[in-house]
Order: C-alpha cells, then structure tokens, then sequence
C-alpha cells in the first residue's frame, strides 16, 4: 500500500473512476482539492516532469476549449502563471507518491509503480460527462467525501 496525494477538481466524475482504480488496488489516497490549494510555479512544475507545455494543461477547460487559451504557444513561466492564478487549467489528477509526482491518469513511470497498468483501450484521463452534458457541475454543487481526509 503506498500513501498517494491526489489532487482533483472534487465532483469531477473521472477523478472519481481514477480513485476508485487507486483504492482497489490498496493505496491510500488523501485527496485534496486542486482548486483551493495554494499553488506556485515551483510548487507546480515538478507535476509535469518532460511533458511539453501543451500537455500541461486540461483541454476540457473552459479557457483552452473555448481558444481563449493557446498552450501550445505558451512558454513554461507563462503557463504556470496562467495556472497558479486559475488552477481549473491544470490537467488533472496532480499526484504525488514516494515514487515521484505526475500530472493526468496515463501510464507512466507513477502509475507503473502503483501497479496500475491501463488496457490499451482503457481511457481513464479524458472528461467522463456525456454528450448531453455542456458543463461539469460548478465545484461545490455535489457532495465532496470528506477534503483533505483519507479516502480508500
């Protein structure tokens, strides 16, 4: 069992299946809410390891998904800026484990430590909400388990 840091946009239903994938497999996750968290470029740059600027960032936010946002122009002071003042554009989950730190639930290095291996197929970083959905609730309108506290 490893103790994992998992930071979430708390309602978001993928976050929800990626935790669910972390409990089952034993680890305990303290889940913090990567909305509120005090978050500077420094504190934040480590997450993205060799990924380039552009995957950086949650394509379904609505600044990047609407163009007002264009990450693959961004350099990296200037994306962690954007960031640190509206953390919605981070890709999420950030996490941090004994074994390193990671932004999204894709396989890497974090997650082939965890023994988290994704099927081919298996989609479990893209937005969950269906068709009919325009817009994830607003943080706050679902119930949250808990912030900050264990979760497994």
């Amino acid at each position: 069992m490893t103790e994992v840091v998992f930071y979430e946009k708390p309602g978001c239903i993928s976050n929800n299946k990626q935790k669910l994938v972390l409990a089952k497999q034993g680890h305990r996750l303290l889940v913090r809410d990567i909305l509120t968290e005090r978050w500077s470029p420094e504190r934040l740059r480590p997450f993205f390891g060799a990924k380039p600027v552009s995957a950086w960032f949650n394509p379904t936010a609505p600044r990047v998904r609407d163009g007002d946002i264009a990450p693959t122009e961004l350099s990296e002071a200037e994306a962690l800026a954007l960031m640190v003042d509206e953390p919605l554009l981070i890709r999420r989950p950030l996490m941090e484990t004994p074994e390193g730190s990671c932004s999204g639930f894709e396989d890497g290095p974090v997650l082939e430590a965890l023994g988290i291996r994704l099927a081919p197929d298996e989609d479990l970083q893209s937005c969950s909400r269906t068709p009919r959905e325009s817009e994830c609730p607003p943080p706050g309108a679902l119930p949250v388990r808990n912030p900050g506290a264990a979760w497994s």
